[in-house]
């Protein structure tokens, strides 16, 4: 581990969108300039805090500045979290790390590509709730 070494990572859930900076430190988190502690839900925090859990005691050698925005909190939470697995596995350069996450929820590593159908148009005064919704019509 070098002394002035930076990573730059980021993070996608949804339309959430999170920006990290990994750096050597004692293993603090700021969430939007906010420190961990004071940031989200209880739920939010708990989700954000696995992979520090399964990186253990190599959690505690690095600083995380993480900025996000855009979708619902728990995009955002998501988002947040696969900053923290990626930054650990691209600051350590740990295969044995990276394995770990995989194992345990691929997510944390790896963006879900899955997004919401685009509207399409349909007439006879189709609903706007869902992309091939219909109107309901009796066949009697």
């Amino acid at each position: 581990m070098v002394e002035g070494k930076v990573v730059v990572v980021k993070g996608k859930r949804k339309s959430a969108v999170a920006r990290g900076v990994v750096m050597p430190g004692e293993g603090r988190i700021k969430i939007n300039s906010t420190p961990f502690e004071l940031w989200g839900t209880e739920i939010m925090r708990m989700r954000v805090i696995e992979p520090l859990i399964l990186a253990g005691d190599l959690a505690k050698k690095v600083n995380f500045e993480i900025k996000v925005k855009g979708g619902g909190i728990t995009g955002q939470s998501d988002a947040v979290r696969m900053v923290i697995a990626r930054g650990l596995v691209e600051f350590f350069k740990s295969e044995e790390l990276k394995q770990k996450f995989l194992q345990y929820d691929r997510n944390l590593l790896v963006v879900d590509y899955r997004r919401n159908e685009p509207h399409h148009a349909s007439g006879r005064g189709a609903s706007k709730r869902g992309s091939r919704r219909h109107k309901q019509r009796s066949k009697r």
